[in-house]
C-alpha cells in the first residue's frame, strides 16, 4: 500500500519541537554566536526549516524515490532516445581507484593508464563510425552537434568560403536546427516523401554553393533507413558541402554499417545511450564527434595520441590540433561516461556490438507486429530500432488520443513512449524497446495497450489515476515551474 505521507512536502510534515537528533548539554563555556560570526554573515531570523523526526525524514525520501521511473525499475520504451538497461559491471569498473583518483590537473606522464583507455576509446569510436578522427570533449549529443558544426564553420572559413545554409529533413531531431542556428547558420527544412524518407528531388533543388551541411539522422526518427543516403551524400558533396550524421540512432546500425561508409563526413555519438551509462533528466552524458581526416586539424583540444619515447616505451600524449576550434568542455570530456562506454565495447567486442543492434531491430519489429491491429505504424512494413505508431484511428472512432494511452500506461507501471513526435505522423507514439527487453516484457506491454484501448474514453481522459499528479498543464509546468516552497498564510 502506498504511503501517502510520502507525497506531502516535508514542510507539511513539520511539527514544532519535533527533532531528528538532540544534542547533549554543552560542557564547555558557551559564547553568543554574534561574538563568533561577523554580523554581515548572520541571518535576520532562523530559517523556516521543517521540524521532523528521523523516521519522518527516512520514510519521506525513501518513498519519494519509489515514485521515480527509470530503466532499473520500469520498461522505458522512449522512442528517439535509447533508454536501455545499463549493466552494473560497467559501474563497478568505472569506479576503480586508478580511474576515479586521477586529478584533472595531473601531468600526462602520471596518468598514462587513463590516457591509454581514452586513446583506445577514440580508436573504437572512429572504427565504428568509419570516420577516423575523434574528439572526446563534447559533454552530450546536442553539444556534439554544435561542436561538429563549429568544426565545419572553421573548415569553410579556412577555405575562404562563406557557406550559410544547413539543410535538415522535416523528421529531424529538434536539436539539429537549434545547433545550426546557434553555430550561426541559416536553417532550411526538407519535406519528407509519402514513405517517410528524405525527398531527394527537393534536396537536389535546394543544394547549392551556399550549402554548408546536411544534417540527417540515419536511421531516421521514423525508424527507417534512408535507402538513398549514398545518392544524398553525393548531391551534397557535389556542391562542396558536408554531410553530418546525427548519431542518436546508432543503436540500430552499430557493427552493421558505418556513417563514414555511406557518405557521412561528421557524426556525434550519445555514448550514454548507444553504449552504456546511467542517464536521464539531463545527464550525465557524453557526445564525442568523429570526422574525416581532412577535418582533424579543427577538432577541439586535446586529442590523445600514441608515440614511442626515446627509451622505446609507448607513451600517450595530449595534442592540440593545428587549427583547433578550442575547447568546448573541460579536460577530456565526461570521462566517467566514456569509461562506462569503453567497458561496454570491450565487454561485447565487435560481434557482440553487432548482435546488440540486431536484437534491438528484432524487438522493435516484434512489438510493431503485435500492435499493428490497434496501433498501426505510419510507414513501412519493416523498421529498424524504433517505429512510430499512430492512434489517429482510435482518436477518430473512440476519442482516445495518443496522450490518453501514454498517461494510462503509467498506471500499469510502464513509462510512456514518446508522443506527438515526429510531427509528420498524426497522434504519434514512437516506441523503441531496445535489445535489453525480453519477449515477456514486450508481450505484457502490448497486452496492456490492448486493455487500455478497450477502456472508456471518459476514464482515459483523466488518467493517470494512481499517481500523485494526474495531468498538469504541460506548457505551464515547463514555463512556470513551482520550484520553491512558501509557508501557508497564517502558519
Amino acid at each position: 500500500m502506498r504511503n501517502t505521507l510520502s507525497t506531502q512536502l516535508i514542510f507539511d510534515l513539520s511539527s514544532p519541537g519535533r527533532r531528528a537528533a538532540r544534542l547533549p548539554q554543552c560542557d564547555v563555556p558557551t559564547r553568543a554566536v554574534e561574538e563568533l560570526i561577523p554580523a554581515k554573515f548572520l541571518a535576520q531570523k532562523p530559517l523556516p526549516l521543517p521540524e521532523v523526526a528521523e523516521p519522518d525524514i527516512v520514510r519521506h525520501y525513501v518513498n519519494l524515490s519509489t515514485l521515480n521511473m527509470s530503466v532499473d525499475t520500469h520498461f522505458y520504451p522512449l522512442g528517439s532516445c535509447t533508454m536501455k538497461y545499463n549493466p552494473k559491471r560497467h559501474e563497478r569498473l568505472s569506479k576503480l581507484s586508478g580511474i576515479v583518483d586521477v586529478h584533472p590537473y595531473q601531468q600526462a606522464d602520471r596518468m598514462q593508464g587513463l590516457l591509454a583507455i581514452l586513446y583506445e576509446m577514440q580508436n573504437m569510436l572512429g572504427e565504428i563510425a568509419g570516420l577516423p578522427a575523434v574528439s572526446l570533449q563534447p559533454a552530450a549529443g546536442a553539444q556534439g552537434e554544435l561542436t561538429a558544426l563549429m568544426v565545419a564553420a572553421a573548415y569553410f572559413r579556412d577555405k575562404g568560403e562563406n557557406r550559410r545554409k544547413v539543410l535538415f529533413p522535416a523528421s529531424a531531431h529538434g536539436t539539429n536546427p537549434a545547433s545550426a542556428a546557434i553555430a550561426g547558420f541559416d536553417c532550411v527544412q526538407l519535406p519528407a516523401t509519402a514513405n517517410g524518407l528524405m525527398d531527394v528531388e527537393e534536396l537536389r533543388k535546394l543544394a547549392d554553393s551556399s550549402t554548408a551541411c546536411l544534417m540527417v539522422t540515419n536511421p531516421n526518427t521514423l525508424g527507417l533507413f534512408e535507402k538513398q543516403i549514398a545518392e544524398v551524400a553525393k548531391i551534397i558533396h557535389d556542391v562542396g558541402g558536408l554531410v553530418y550524421i546525427d548519431g542518436a540512432n546508432m543503436n540500430a546500425i552499430m557493427g552493421i554499417t558505418r556513417p563514414g561508409d555511406f557518405g557521412g563526413d561528421m557524426m556525434h555519438y550519445n555514448v550514454h545511450k548507444t553504449f552504456t551509462g546511467p542517464h536521464g533528466a539531463g545527464g550525465p552524458g557524453s557526445g564525442p564527434i568523429a570526422v574525416r581526416d581532412f577535418l582533424r586539424p579543427y577538432l577541439p583540444a586535446p586529442i590523445i595520441e600514441k608515440a614511442t619515447a626515446e627509451n622505446g616505451k609507448t607513451v600517450y600524449q595530449l595534442v592540440t590540433p593545428e587549427k583547433t576550434i578550442g575547447k568546448v568542455r573541460t579536460f577530456f570530456g565526461n570521462v566517467g561516461i566514456l569509461i562506462r562506454g569503453y567497458c561496454y565495447l570491450r565487454t561485447l567486442g565487435p560481434e557482440g556490438v553487432r548482435k546488440a543492434a540486431e536484437h534491438a531491430i528484432l524487438n522493435a519489429n516484434y512489438l510493431k507486429a503485435i500492435l499493428k491491429d490497434i496501433l498501426p505504424a505510419a510507414h513501412g512494413e519493416y523498421c529498424l530500432h524504433e517505429f512510430v505508431a499512430s492512434a489517429s484511428k482510435l482518436a477518430k472512432e473512440k476519442q482516445i488520443s495518443a496522450m490518453d494511452i501514454a498517461k494510462r500506461l503509467l498506471d500499469f507501471g510502464f513509462h510512456a513512449p514518446t508522443v506527438y513526435f515526429p510531427l509528420v505522423v498524426p497522434e504519434a507514439l514512437m516506441m523503441e524497446p531496445t535489445e535489453t527487453e525480453s519477449k515477456a516484457t514486450l508481450d505484457a506491454f502490448a497486452e496492456t495497450i490492448r486493455k487500455i484501448t478497450e477502456e472508456s474514453a471518459e476514464f482515459l481522459h483523466d488518467a493517470p489515476h494512481s499517481l500523485p499528479v494526474s495531468r498538469p498543464n504541460d506548457v505551464q509546468a515547463a514555463r512556470q515551474p513551482v520550484l520553491s516552497w512558501s509557508p501557508k498564510v497564517g502558519v
